[in-house]
């Protein structure tokens, strides 16, 4: 199979601490330049220290980087794979100019966000532009696969996870129950600006017409809001979601984070351990659906997004309404308006 222009892979990740020590230094990098009281930061601290100061996302991104290794491998591909991170430990700057060294010229990249939006795709674009300018003229070049909500690979590995959680909860309450698929919450100037939401809707409702599950008996709720409070981010917040669920007598809720791609910490700690607790008081029995993760048919999806970038094929597969989306992310795309910092009280997410 021919692999010009590209000479490498490259997936590029949010990043994340593996020990208790790694944590602060970690947070400092994330709320960099954001006008966040160190007394919150170390509040936010306490969600990591929960779980011994490890965010598993390294080792998701890890267990990824191995499966899709033995996926490209059987479908003849061989470029080697490289891993760099927004926050941590391995930085894009260094993995970039490890590649540089190695003579690498020109990667194609996959970023840890099937979705279109500022802190999921152009703010990694950022990232890149400004890790190839701390390397120097041996950085490589670097483009990126298409955002992927609508593959169908996706879609199916998404109603596989869900599938098996509903099959959790016991049969009385399974054909009664309500989905919340949860996404992280950004602020409206930002949603406005990008296809976040709609990307995420289309992707629920794929999802929902492959299980024939009653359009209403699913929502699209958000989770993990950060920012100063007077400021309008995506609602509803999943806990709002649940008491209204409550007050109208449902007893049975499937929470599947669609807007995350491993079962990171924000997952963990929203969904396992806030989430949870506030359906054991409501009297809510609750499935969480597990991320794509190392699905076999996500990773088969992300070797058919980097087979059609190395072909140049006309074939490019998506479903549903809205077809394809770019290769190359237009001028305005995703843009964060001018003089609005993020905000943030919390990382902004390891998308």
């Amino acid at each position: 199979m021919p692999t010009a222009p590209y000479d490498a892979l490259l997936l590029v990740s949010f990043g994340g601490p593996e020990r208790r020590e790694d944590v602060i230094p970690f947070l400092e990098n994330v709320l960099r330049g954001k006008p966040v009281p160190r007394e919150r930061m170390l509040e936010v601290a306490e969600h990591y220290y929960h779980f011994d100061g490890v965010s598993p996302i390294n080792a998701q991104c890890r267990d990824f980087i191995a499966a899709l290794r033995t996926e490209l491998d059987a479908a003849g591909i061989p470029l080697p794979l490289f891993w760099g991170n927004r926050n941590w430990n391995p930085l894009l700057p260094d993995t970039l100019r490890e590649m540089g060294q190695q003579g690498i010229r020109h990667a194609l990249a996959i970023f840890t966000s099937a979705y279109s939006s500022y802190s999921g795709c152009r703010q990694y674009r950022e990232n890149i532009i400004a890790a190839r300018e701390a390397v120097g003229p041996t950085a490589p070049e670097v483009d990126k696969v298409r955002v992927f909500y609508n593959h169908p690979q996706f879609i199916a590995a998404n109603v596989d996870r869900l599938r098996a959680a509903i099959s959790q909860l016991p049969p009385d309450q399974s054909s009664s129950a309500t989905i919340f698929f949860t996404a992280h919450s950004i602020p409206l100037s930002m949603a406005n600006n990008c296809d976040y939401v709609r990307q995420l809707t289309e992707t629920c409702r794929l999802v929902t017409a492959e299980l024939d599950w009653p359009a209403e008996r699913w929502q699209l709720v958000y989770q993990s809001r950060s920012g100063r409070p007077q400021d309008p981010w995506l609602e509803p917040d999943i806990g709002d979601a649940l008491r209204t669920l409550h007050e109208r007598g449902g007893r049975a809720a499937v929470i599947a984070p669609i807007g995350f791609l491993s079962d990171h910490m924000e997952v963990l700690y929203d969904l396992d351990h806030e989430a949870r607790d506030l359906c054991h008081e409501l009297g809510i029995t609750m499935a969480r659906a597990g991320t794509v993760g190392c699905h076999p048919q996500f990773v088969a999806a992300i070797r058919d997004l980097i087979e059609e970038r190395l072909t140049g094929r006309a074939e490019r597969c998506a479903t549903g309404a809205f077809g394809p989306n770019h290769d190359v992310c237009p001028p305005n795309c995703c843009l964060y308006p001018v003089g609005r910092p993020v905000s943030a009280t919390r990382p902004a997410g390891e998308l």
